[in-house]
């Protein structure tokens, strides 16, 4: 079955849109009895002369007007459009050289902020080195945003002090402004950072921060907005909670059912159904037939199921055997396929999800390199498809009408008989039983992988085929339950 997931829960979107609405003045009512912008920018202004009069900043050079190009979106009357340069003060961070690195402090030694790695997905800080000989502290209260690698990482400091590398910029808010107003704002800023993002490693400038227009609204409304923003963010976070839980719980029931199904407990055995045994005859007779007309090629004889591989006691109309067996096994090694953008589809292993196939990424091969890679065997609706590493494991069955390609890490699985029920093998696949006995057989220690003739001799369970339907029909009637 293909999915795009279209209608899942997504957090991230949501929170873009309630900025988004918050940075167009449409979160929440504007105030008449408010002062407006142009009134407190005035006096930051005055209070910004004041203090490089008395030493406590530098006198920074002019910033341009911004121009109707740059104001992407109507404003309400009480807002003013303002270079971000002019409403806070920006602090570069500054490497300091590993001679003067610490990973335990001292009494003299100062946190050490090196970039995006400290910084984690929530805005909490890990602080796992300290300096000596800092240059460039910030203090409590600090913005602080990562701007090269990784950019757009974002927190405020809750420490006394720390030292700032080059991948972190503070922004200090000397003019006591709504600082989580400013937090929220480059928040909403970040997409248009990383798009102004250049070399190999990116980074951004000072001047794409401070040349920035920035919606400025009154002060009260930007505490007001701060705390809609909070409050929405908050009940968007228990979403999430609620959500994450139930797909646990989900998940772990579609475990159950499938553990069940496939140890003959989710329905009733038939004792008039034709035993296994009698099933597994013919389709080793078909496959041999097939070899025999040059259909699919002979393979290696398996080596037989000993007691000590079974891992429980199935029924006595139930067999195990090998998916070499009754399984013709259609892989490409080869060179990387030239992808463009429309011909034939390609699936990769990072299409494939446990039980269905994703469009997303969407790629394609050309039809002359389609012709070349058939040579192992046209990828046909109903094969099951099985990713051998990086993730390992993860089973669907090809759903797709039209013409299909696959590349590498991905092993298509034929039937060789129209007695087997590709389903009823699909969700014994995705089952803990079938994973458990693909971990053992796997190799690697830090990318745990499969080989085709490793994954031949893996165990699969055949019920009666009759059975098989019965199972793959309760499976889908809890399944839609589920879900």
């Amino acid at each position: 079955m293909m999915k795009t997931n279209s209608l899942e829960f997504d957090a991230q979107a949501l929170r873009e849109k309630i900025l988004d609405l918050a940075m167009r003045g449409k979160l929440v009512k504007q105030d008449p009895t408010d002062e407006p912008a142009s009134v407190l920018l005035e006096k930051i202004k005055a209070e910004k002369e004041e203090l490089v009069k008395e030493g406590k900043i530098k006198k920074s050079k002019a910033l341009p007007e911004i121009t109707d190009t740059e104001k992407p979106f109507d404003i309400p009357d009480s807002w003013e459009w303002v270079r971000l340069g002019e409403v806070i003060a920006l602090i570069s961070g500054r490497d300091i050289t590993k001679k003067d690195h610490l990973s335990t402090p001292d009494v003299n030694s100062m946190p050490y902020i090196t970039g995006a790695s400290n910084i984690n997905n929530q805005g909490i800080i890990n602080i796992t080195e300290w300096v000596n000989n800092p240059s460039v502290i910030v203090e409590q209260g600090t913005l602080l945003l990562s701007v090269k690698g990784t950019i757009g990482k974002i927190a405020i400091l809750d420490i006394p002090k720390a030292h700032i590398a080059r991948q972190i910029m503070g922004i200090k808010n000397i003019y006591n402004l709504n600082r989580d107003f400013q937090k929220y704002f480059i928040e909403y800023y970040v997409k248009e950072l990383q798009s102004k993002a250049k070399s190999m490693i990116p980074g951004v400038s000072r001047d794409d921060l401070l040349l920035a227009s920035v919606p400025f609204p009154p002060l009260e409304e930007q505490s007001r907005i701060a705390a809609k923003i909070a409050e929405l963010f908050a009940l968007l976070r228990k979403v999430e909670s609620s959500n994450q839980q139930y797909d646990e719980f989900k998940k772990m029931l579609r475990s159950k059912v499938l553990d069940l199904a496939m140890r003959g407990k989710l329905v009733k055995q038939n004792p008039d159904d034709k035993p296994a045994s009698v099933l597994l005859e013919k389709i080793k007779a078909e496959k041999a037939e097939l070899v025999k007309e040059g259909k699919i090629k002979k393979s290696k004889k398996l080596p037989e199921i000993t007691d000590d591989e079974k891992p429980f006691d199935i029924s006595d109309s139930w067999e195990w055997v090998r998916l070499g067996e009754i399984y013709d096994f259609i892989d490409y090694r080869g060179k990387t396929p030239h992808k463009i953008s429309s011909g034939i589809r390609l699936i990769t292993a990072k299409n494939v999800r446990m039980g269905y196939i994703s469009v997303k990424p969407e790629e394609f091969i050309s039809k002359t390199e389609f012709v070349e890679r058939s040579t192992r065997g046209d990828v046909v609706k109903g094969d099951i498809f099985i990713t051998t590493e990086a993730p390992m494991g993860l089973i669907a069955i090809n759903d797709f009408d039209e013409p299909i390609a696959t590349a590498q890490r991905l092993i298509t699985l034929r039937k060789v008989s129209n007695l087997q029920n590709n389903k009823f093998m699909s969700y014994f696949m995705q089952s803990n039983i079938f994973q458990k006995f693909l971990n053992e057989k796997a190799t690697g220690s830090t990318v745990k992988g499969i080989k085709a003739a490793n994954l031949k001799q893996v165990l699969i369970l055949m019920p009666p085929l009759e059975e098989q339907q019965r199972i793959v029909n309760q499976i889908e009637s809890i399944m839609k339950m589920i879900n």
